[in-house]
């Protein structure tokens, strides 16, 4: 088995859709994601990428574009066993690249996992002190 070091981030394909399902499966189970149909997967996997190691993946992570002014992280997970070795922070920077290409404004992440974020460069504020506010209408998805 390769080292986790040397995972490779590739854009994801309506190809990888059936493995992401499974690979997101998990996650799901622990409410850490929101669950996603395959219609959903596809749209994601337009915009996203996998983290390949040894021909399987082991990270994903998605740029869902709302405007030229916004897009959000979605979906980012890393396989527990590859956890803490760049593959997160791999996704992440491909995610803000390609923000960038588009000449997306603003990135957003809604996340449990604030530290990692704000390790990629994410803050709770944006200039002008402009912050995000959230109300849940309900108490599960």
């Amino acid at each position: 088995m390769s080292s986790p070091d040397s995972f490779e981030i590739c854009p994801a394909t309506s190809r990888d859709v059936a493995e992401l399902d499974q690979f997101l499966a998990p996650f799901i189970a622990q409410e850490r994601l929101l669950p996603r149909t395959r219609d959903e997967l596809e749209d994601l996997a337009k915009d996203g990428f996998v983290a390949i190691l040894d021909n399987q993946i082991v990270g994903f992570a998605a740029l869902e574009v709302y405007s030229v002014k916004l897009g959000e992280i979605r979906s980012l997970a890393v396989h527990p066993h590859y956890q803490r070795h760049g593959i997160g922070k791999g996704l992440v920077q491909a995610c803000v690249k390609r923000a960038q290409e588009r000449r997306v404004f603003e990135i957003m992440a809604i996340t449990s996992s604030e530290e990692f974020f704000q390790r990629c460069g994410f803050d709770f504020t944006l200039p002008g002190e402009k912050k995000a506010l959230f109300m849940q209408t309900r108490e599960h998805y």
